[in-house]
């Protein structure tokens, strides 16, 4: 695997390195040794899969905090997404900035981020398909999230029609 650190501290894109042959390929997607020796929360407490019918659905920016914030490790496994991460890490020096990446069930990238960061993504295909491996649990006590377009971040998504609920359009602006 190809660990590559965004300008966010700590939140990797991660590249299969392929064995390829006449049959297609084979890569290696999770490694502990690997993970903790690029100093990344290692621990897979749970799995989830996220199905999106349409193109355009937008879904977060979610995060969880203490004592259940969560590291992801995101894989888009069937279609393609727009990935995108927010620090909310007051300490950080890139606190409010974001990064976004393409996931896609052709290039098989991984998205690391780590816990202290909002996720989401919005869907560039129909019929998409997202798993995500979590360090934590899911706690709905400890669950929040930003919006999506709000000015304290300033996310550049891809322009189309979108589908959102309305807990995700909702939330109030962030301060912080």
């Amino acid at each position: 695997m190809i660990f590559t650190e965004t300008r966010l501290k700590g939140a990797y894109i991660i590249e299969p390195e392929r064995m390829e042959d006449e049959r297609g390929f084979f890569a290696l997607s999770w490694s502990e040794r690997e993970f903790k020796a690029h100093g990344l929360d290692a621990r897979l407490l749970e799995c989830n899969i996220s199905f999106n019918m349409r193109r355009g659905t937008l879904r977060g920016m979610h995060y969880q905090v203490a004592p259940h914030a969560q590291a992801k490790l995101v894989r888009c496994t069937r279609g393609a997404i727009y990935d995108v991460a927010v620090d909310l890490r007051p300490e950080s020096e890139t606190f409010k900035q974001w990064v976004a990446v393409e996931l896609s069930a052709r290039n098989c990238l991984q998205f690391y981020i780590p816990a202290g960061l909002a996720h989401g993504f919005q869907t560039l295909e129909d019929e998409t398909e997202i798993s995500y491996q979590m360090s934590e649990v899911y706690a709905p006590k400890c669950a929040g999230g930003v919006r999506w377009n709000d000015t304290a971040f300033s996310i550049e998504w891809p322009e189309m029609e979108r589908i959102i609920t309305d807990r995700d359009a909702q939330y109030p602006d962030f301060i912080g």
